[in-house]
């Protein structure tokens, strides 16, 4: 697994994810940082989309061709001197990798991290996996309960 900035072709991925429409998605890569976990597979597309076969490659060699299928998103912005968590989504191994990317800017910069989450999902086990620790209920999101959590790298996590 590796991790990299999204682009507007992970738009569908993510609008998937999350359930939000194409449109938001491109929106939310464009206004803050966002970071996508990717793993090769073999899919039999081109890794470009756009249909055009390499030069040199057979229809044979298509099938074998690995593109990025994305496991999980983080999205983040700094807003008053702290660095908020504003989505994450995905696999529970891709979301621990990916809690990592807003928790090394903040440390680079000397500010905390803050995330609102789901008391339900299983980013909670991630954040904590990461350093973060639980610092009070937050509020209800679609109707659902959540629970603040916060990463201080003076403190150590």
């Amino acid at each position: 697994m590796r991790v990299r900035d999204a682009v507007e072709a992970d738009a569908a991925a993510l609008g998937s994810m999350t359930g939000r429409p194409e449109g938001v998605v491109r929106n939310m890569i464009h206004d803050r940082s966002v970071r996508v976990a990717v793993t090769a597979e073999s899919t039999g597309r081109d890794p470009a989309g756009d249909g055009a076969k390499p030069a040199g490659r057979s229809a044979d060699d298509e099938a074998d061709t690995p593109v990025d299928a994305v496991a999980g998103f983080v999205a983040f912005d700094v807003r008053d001197g702290t660095v908020h968590v504003t989505n994450v989504e995905g696999d529970p191994d891709a979301v621990e990798r990916l809690f990592e990317e807003p928790v090394r800017f903040a440390t680079r910069e000397g500010m905390t991290v803050e995330a609102v989450l789901p008391t339900d999902g299983t980013a909670i086990d991630a954040a904590e996996a990461v350093g973060f620790a639980g610092v009070g209920s937050g509020p209800r999101i679609e109707g659902a309960p959540t629970t603040r959590y916060r990463f201080d790298p003076e403190e150590g996590g």
